[in-house]
């Protein structure tokens, strides 16, 4: 009987225990998985390597070997000397981790050496998941370094992302991002723009992409506004990733502007024209070429010419760019093309698209409530903010349908128009709509910084519409264009006979279609 107080002891001690080993646990959970800390003693962790085993790299260009040693007479690593913190034995002597330490360490010694950093400079390494540039930092001197990742990996790496960067303006006198994070990153321009604000005046952003095409790098350029561009060099990379890099510096020369704000280059001293850059002309040299003798049948041409179409993200890497966006002027209804072709055959490097679709006629307004990918302009795309008469067109032949309707010529005047078909003569559908200036709009919605592509298809209106394009400056927003011409063609029913729909002939469409290429817009004949 006197044998129940011991044994109720002796339980209450086994529960203890089992409480202090739970609590650990869940500590150690804690800590490893989901703050993404390093496991150290004051963290109740009893898996970290002994204090005196140090990391020491032996020499530093690629190929050098790296080594663990607890021996007394070991040479300390200056990382773990500078930090006093104990480093994972399972990472820090992966040969991938020596490997890449290696190559950053040469491509930092390199840069020192050429007066862009030196030990002295505060430095941040963005978007690295394992800290080897940190580590190369530190190894070369320069021990006022850290790197930021969305988990940490203390003591070379702490939480922070590069779309959000946790340290305050002007702190860094070098920023580095290697293995084409930048490219890789869903927000380039809050990451380029993040670097630029925490980069003092005068410091150093050292950027390693990927991409070798003129029109991504002037799409990387365009995300750091206050930098001007130092110097390229195109250098091997460490692995079969990225075995190809292109190493960018830049400098910062001015204080920075919250949000990236600066003045666009087309509003300039001429006025809202611009010229559209060199680099956008090249890709209009390797654009197929223009259908020179008119098709007797458009559609039959198009289907053969859609094959041959060299699409911009088919010649050039589309990476750099803030956001993407599809503008579909004169829709139609959503399976005409941005269901049946933008949607399935259009080449986006996966990339997400913000679709607008433009259509005046209210026949087509019902399906697009369903489709809340898309964002409907109930309007006529014009030159100017005005009401207009709109007329209902179809084919000679065509049934009053659905699919038979589509937006036809607009004109800033009011009443009732008489169709006259060749077929014989009825009374036009005629419409009030609200027309809008386009090229406004454009200007309003998208900047220099989007990956913009347009597909117009406006009933002859196009004659109007470019040279407004062309007179705001908003053509330079437009990175692609596919074009429906609309002139007297041959008609479908009656071989022999031509359209009056419209008064333009095929050779002025060429002549436009001529000149927007010649001016370095990449546009493709459609029907």
């Amino acid at each position: 009987m006197e044998s129940g107080k011991p044994n109720l002891l002796k339980n209450f001690l086994v529960r203890l225990l089992l409480f202090g080993v739970l609590v650990i646990g869940v500590r150690f959970a804690y800590v490893v998985t989901v703050t993404g800390e390093s496991c150290n003693v004051g963290d109740f962790c009893f898996f970290s390597l002994p204090e005196n085993l140090n990391f020491v790299m032996s020499g530093t260009g690629v190929g050098s070997s790296a080594i663990f040693s607890s021996d007394a007479g070991s040479v300390p690593s200056t990382t773990a000397a500078a930090t006093g913190s104990v480093l994972r034995r399972d990472l820090y002597t992966s040969k991938d981790w020596i490997k890449a330490a290696n190559f950053y360490s040469s491509v930092f010694q390199d840069l020192i050496s050429h007066g862009y950093l030196s030990p002295e400079s505060k430095s941040l390494c963005v978007e690295t998941p394992k800290g080897q540039d940190v580590f190369a930092l530190k190894e070369i001197g320069v021990s006022d370094s850290v790197g930021i990742f969305k988990k940490a990996s203390k003591p070379l790496v702490i939480n922070g992302e590069a779309h959000r960067i946790p340290f305050g303006d002007n702190t860094f006198d070098f920023v580095f991002s290697g293995g084409g994070r930048l490219e890789k990153s869903p927000r380039p321009l809050d990451f380029a723009s993040e670097i630029v604000r925490t980069l003092k005046p005068e410091g150093y952003a050292v950027v390693h992409i990927g991409a070798k095409d003129t029109y991504s790098f002037n799409s990387f350029l365009a995300l750091f506004n206050c930098c001007n561009l130092l110097t390229i060099r195109d250098i091997d990379g460490y692995d079969s990733s990225m075995p190809f890099i292109r190493e960018m510096i830049l400098k910062k020369e001015c204080v920075f502007l919250s949000h990236g704000i600066k003045k666009n280059s087309h509003d300039d001293e001429n006025g809202d024209k611009c010229l559209v850059p060199g680099y956008k002309q090249d890709l209009v040299r390797k654009a197929e070429p223009l259908i020179m003798e008119e098709p007797l049948k458009p559609w039959l041409t198009l289907k053969r010419n859609i094959q041959n179409v060299k699409y911009l993200p088919s010649m050039a890497d589309i990476s750099f760019k803030s956001r993407y966006v599809y503008v579909d002027v004169g829709a139609r209804s959503y399976g005409s093309s941005i269901g049946s072709w933008f949607r399935k055959q259009y080449p986006k490097q996966n990339k997400t698209f913000e679709v607008y679709a433009i259509e005046a006629d209210k026949t087509f307004h019902e399906e697009y409530k369903k489709k809340k990918a898309v964002t409907l302009l109930p309007y006529a795309a014009w030159v100017k903010n005005e009401t207009l008469s709109f007329e209902i067109n179809r084919d000679a032949g065509d049934k009053v349908t659905d699919k038979g309707r589509g937006m036809g010529r607009i004109q800033p005047v009011k009443g009732k128009i008489q169709q006259v078909n060749t077929m014989g003569r009825y009374d036009g559908e005629v419409d009030k709509i609200q027309g809008f200036d386009f090229a406004n709009w454009l200007k309003n919605t998208v900047t220099e910084k989007d990956f913009v592509v347009m597909k117009m298809d406006v009933e002859g209106t196009e004659f109007d519409l470019i040279p407004r394009l062309f007179e705001t400056g908003a053509i330079c927003l437009i990175d692609e264009i596919f074009l429906e011409c609309h002139y007297n063609r041959w008609q479908r029913c009656c071989p022999g006979q031509r359209s009056e729909k419209y008064e333009k002939t095929y050779g002025q469409c060429l002549e436009l279609f001529t000149e927007l290429r010649r001016s370095g817009v990449l546009v493709h004949q459609w029907w």
